[in-house]
């Protein structure tokens, strides 16, 4: 006989303390495995006790679980739910719990290919230039834009960025990403500037030196400011200076990496620079740059 719901209670727990995966990571496959286990109580039957012990659900229990959710998810979230119990299962298969992972049977829905959203080196320099330095908190903006597209960080290694991970003697920044890897990016005299100016700035507002193990970019609080809140002020931003289409973190990184390789940046040191895994990651953005590629086509091919 097997708990699911307590089993599901380590398993997240062991993605934290083994794996290292953010809080954000956790509670996304604690909710995608969650709503599963009510599916199956409720097939199962409806008025049993929540005392009762569950049994292994199988193949067909699992392809029930994946009809309901056509209904009302798009492929790319059933794909990711279905990932999230294949992980699952497998963690149990690897401590013995079970002998084998039902979800191994079941073909991942397949997806349309999405290209990221980029916006021009004119676009990202409007913005960036846009934001006034009159204020802490205009030196502040201003510094956390220079720097997310000069390093192509992700929102949360932005956020999570300490005061002693900036080199500025050798213009690298010491980033904390996915799985709490740590990689050496470098980041643009400009953004290193905006850094410093934005942290002499703090200093002489709180009457104090900046302590060295201190977030680098607090909120009004003085607290460590959030990835939701770095959304808002980009899209607040964006708005404001004229930018059409809205503007979110994620899209500056997409940008980011669009640019190098439109400039000629070689696909696995943009890898490097990004902190994927897999080069199939990172091969996302060869689609966007096929204006690019097919400008030097024109100019080299001898037989165009």
């Amino acid at each position: 006989m097997l708990v699911l719901g307590e089993h599901i209670a380590r398993f997240v727990e062991s993605l934290a303390s083994e794996k290292g995966y953010s809080p954000n990571t956790c509670r996304a496959y604690d909710h995608d495995l969650r709503e599963f286990f009510a599916y199956i109580r409720g097939v199962e039957s409806p008025e049993r006790s929540d005392k009762e012990e569950e049994v292994l659900p199988d193949t067909l229990v699992i392809r029930g679980f994946l009809g309901v959710l056509h209904k009302r998810n798009d492929k790319a979230s059933i794909a990711r739910k279905l990932s999230a119990l294949r992980t699952f299962f497998r963690h149990l298969v690897k401590r013995g719990v079970i002998g084998e992972n039902p979800a191994d049977f079941i073909h991942t829905p397949k997806q349309g290919h999405k290209i990221p959203t980029v916006f021009s080196v004119d676009d990202m320099f409007r913005l960036l230039d846009s934001i006034e330095k009159d204020s802490l908190l205009g030196l502040r903006n201003r510094a956390m834009f220079e720097t997310l597209y000069s390093a192509g960080l992700r929102v949360s290694e932005l956020s999570g960025m300490n005061v002693a991970d900036v080199d500025r003697s050798g213009k690298t920044i010491r980033v904390r990403g996915k799985g709490n890897k740590e990689r050496v990016v470098p980041v643009g005299e400009k953004a290193l500037r905006a850094m410093g100016d934005y942290r002499l700035a703090l200093a002489k507002a709180k009457k104090d030196g900046a302590e060295r193990l201190e977030p680098m970019f607090l909120n009004r609080n003085g607290g460590r400011i959030t990835s939701r809140s770095i959304a808002r002020i980009l899209d607040r931003l964006a708005v404001a200076c004229g930018i059409p289409i809205p503007m979110f973190p994620h899209a500056v990184r997409h940008s980011f990496a669009t640019h190098l390789l439109d400039a000629g940046a070689d696909l696995r040191a943009v890898q490097e620079l990004l902190g994927h895994k897999s080069l199939s990651t990172t091969q996302k953005y060869t689609h966007v740059s096929m204006d690019k590629l097919m400008e030097i086509y024109d100019k080299t091919h001898p037989r165009r």
